[in-house]
């Protein structure tokens, strides 16, 4: 049995009399014992439904079609085609831009600009229909409305590093 055996430094324990801090205990591990950090990368990008921005905003257009548009229209909101399009139109603007991204950049970035736009416009549609339609459940709006905000900053973040790949590819 070898000096490093758990069991060897169970018995060395009792052995080192009244120390001060962790020294004698088993507390201590090496760092190269260590287990390695909980960080894992992303998978890579094969096509635009691997984009965490396309997910998402599907999902929430999943939300506001099946959950949403059938109590506005039940109310006759008067946007609620509007809100219908909107939400649609923004995992569209999404794929659309990942597809011309290399060939047309330019207006790759004014498509993945125009849904952010959108995502701006359904955080204003669902506020609008808390304020005027009754009866709906209000912590699903709220819930859309910060899911809308946070991809819309993971979308900004998204044109940032394709910037970045072209600027660093085009040297």
């Amino acid at each position: 049995m070898s000096k490093w055996d758990p069991g060897n430094a169970r018995k060395a324990q009792g052995n080192l009399g009244s120390g001060s801090g962790n020294i004698g205990r088993n507390n201590y591990v090496p760092r190269y014992a260590r287990a390695p950090a909980k960080f894992s990368p992303k998978k890579a990008v094969k096509s635009f439904r691997d984009l965490e921005v396309y997910q998402q905003t599907l999902q929430c257009s999943v939300l506001v079609g099946k959950n949403i548009t059938p109590v506005l229209e039940k109310a006759k909101f008067p946007l609620a085609e509007g809100m219908r399009n909107c939400a649609l139109s923004i995992p569209l603007y999404v794929a659309e831009a990942h597809g011309m991204r290399f060939s047309n950049f330019e207006l790759a970035v004014a498509t993945i600009e125009k849904a952010m736009q959108g995502c701006n416009k359904m955080i204003v549609y669902l506020e609008q229909v808390i304020g005027l339609v009754e009866g709906i459940d209000a912590p699903l709006i709220e819930d859309l409305s910060s899911r809308y905000m946070q991809v819309r900053g993971k979308m900004l973040r998204l044109e940032r590093a394709w910037q970045k790949f072209r600027a660093t590819n085009a040297r």
